[in-house]
């Protein structure tokens, strides 16, 4: 008797329907093919102790499954449900009459249970493309596939209610989410306010300005001035995610399994700060089976490097294209995953490898020598990529015991919002350009024309500064969103004074 039951296997972010063929003949054996890994081979050990622990039994048949199209590499236990339910279907222990009809995903425990799977979200997506009626799946992911609109989802907790279901038509509770209305209540739940930031106007300013226009930045200063504080307060400076971003943001998570559990819709922007120890395919993804990296799990919030110097420069390197083209590409010899990595890097390091550079009542200071070789860890193309280069210093005491509270994350996310919906109109014609940091060289001569007396101060601060030109996109880009945060149509002398004031690490004394 031949029985087909359907699951999904996820590469890169896009599922794959995975048809399952459980075929029973005379005689005692298992057999498992169509490319499944170790994890998948172990299966009939949990299936046989789940079945037994729940008043069914494994057939002692010769049982010959097939998991189409079989030159796909299947992997992970979340087959295990798949199996259970076509062995017993197949061995005419339950009725198999609508089981094609729905997606089965699940992993095993041996008393039926099920344990939570990876990548909800794109199956749910791929099974309402393919025109399936349902999705069963364990109750911990049901809120992320049931952000799918016209799809059954059904969680469940043990094996025994999938049978019930298809064998006696008890029925199984529907999961049913309004995705609008939860993502929008949720919104404006800020974990982090610039509010508790004491003293630093300028840097918060500059985090404004990053904020508006998408753009990269590195905050340099000694320990305790605040820069990793600052830096976790950007998230919540940046607009609300918008429905479509949040889907997106949500994929990638449900990939790898983190988005959390009984949470639908991600509807805050990721920040993610990996430690200086990372490898570069954990940072940019790929492996031998490809998974997204870090850079991945930051698309559309923010990725902070904290002590920059300190990762691995082959590790920073690695990120150079992707920070220009917005998506990593890991290729195989038998095929090639797409990550989006639209981020905003921001990296925080110390002036010198004491982390006190230039002060007069530092305990302790680096030689020059020492100072070139700490600097020299970034790559100068790495730099040229941050727009935005702005020194720290400590906090004084004063600022430290004022009780007046800073300006708080709403408000200054309020002006931010507003220079984006400029951008946004600005740049409507344009599918792949939202914001000013995304602009190529061909926009930027469109969008940031300069009159004479703005030209001649640029021209003078290139050749004093020695800037390449890639820096003059730079700051012709942080300009114009100045402007925008100002609600100007042109860019005037001031906007580009203060955004050559934000290239702390072209200046000499720095990396000369």
């Amino acid at each position: 008797m031949l029985v087909k039951v359907y699951g999904s296997a996820v590469f890169g972010v896009e599922a794959t329907t995975i048809t399952v063929e459980v075929n029973m003949s005379p005689g005692i054996a298992f057999n498992l093919v169509g490319l499944p890994d170790n994890a998948i081979k172990e299966s009939s050990y949990r299936i046989a102790a789940a079945l037994q622990n729940n008043g069914y039994k494994f057939p002692g048949k010769k049982i010959t499954i097939n998991m189409a199209p079989a030159d796909l590499r299947k992997e992970g236990s979340a087959y295990d449900l798949t199996l259970a339910i076509g062995i017993l279907a197949g061995s005419g222990q339950i009725k198999e009459a609508a089981i094609d009809e729905y997606i089965i995903m699940g992993e095993l425990s041996l008393d039926g249970s099920l344990q939570p799977i990876k990548g909800a979200l794109p199956i749910a997506i791929k099974a309402r493309e393919e025109g399936f009626k349902g999705f069963i799946l364990p109750k911990q992911n049901v809120k992320e596939a049931a952000i799918v609109s016209d799809l059954e989802v059904y969680g469940v907790e043990n094996i025994l209610e999938v049978i019930e279901f298809f064998d006696k038509g008890k029925p199984l509770e529907r999961t049913v989410i309004n995705t609008r209305e939860e993502f929008y209540n949720s919104l404006e739940h800020l974990e982090h306010d610039f509010a508790d930031v004491k003293g630093q106007e300028s840097i918060k300013r500059c985090m404004e300005i990053a904020a508006a226009g998408g753009h990269n930045i590195i905050l340099i200063g000694p320990p305790g001035a605040g820069k990793t504080m600052l830096a976790k307060r950007l998230p919540s400076i940046l607009p609300p995610m918008t429905l479509h971003e949040a889907l997106e943001t949500t994929k990638i998570h449900s990939v790898v399994g983190k988005v959390k559990e009984n949470v639908g819709l991600m509807s805050q922007r990721p920040f993610r700060s990996p430690h200086h120890t990372i490898s570069d395919v954990a940072l940019v993804g790929g492996g031998a089976y490809p998974q997204p990296g870090e850079i991945s799990l930051s698309h559309n919030g923010v990725l902070f490097l904290d002590e920059l110097p300190e990762f691995k420069r082959g590790v920073l390197e690695v990120m150079r294209q992707p920070l220009e083209d917005r998506e990593v590409t890991i290729s195989r010899a038998k095929f090639t995953v797409t990550y989006p990595s639209s981020f905003m890097l921001v990296a925080s390091m110390n002036p010198s490898p004491s982390g006190y550079f230039n002060d007069p009542d530092s305990p302790r200071t680096s030689s020059p020598a020492e100072m070139q070789r700490y600097l020299s860890k970034i790559s100068g193309p790495l730099l040229d990529r941050i727009d935005i280069h702005i020194e720290v210093t400590p906090v004084p005491f004063e600022k430290l015991s004022e009780e007046r509270k800073g300006e708080s994350s709403v408000q200054i996310r309020e002006r931010v919002t507003r220079a984006r919906q400029r951008q946004t109109e600005r740049f409507r014609e344009y599918e792949n350009v939202h914001y000013n940091a995304q602009m190529s060289v061909k926009h930027i001569a469109f969008f940031c024309e300069l009159d004479e007396s703005s030209r001649q101060l640029l021209k003078t601060a290139m050749e004093r500064l020695n800037l390449s030109a890639r820096a003059y996109d730079r700051i012709l880009k942080v300009s114009r969103t100045i402007a925008d945060l100002e609600g100007k149509e042109k860019i005037e002398g001031a906007h580009i004074s203060e955004a050559i004031q934000y290239r702390s690490l072209d200046r000499e004394g720095w990396l000369g």
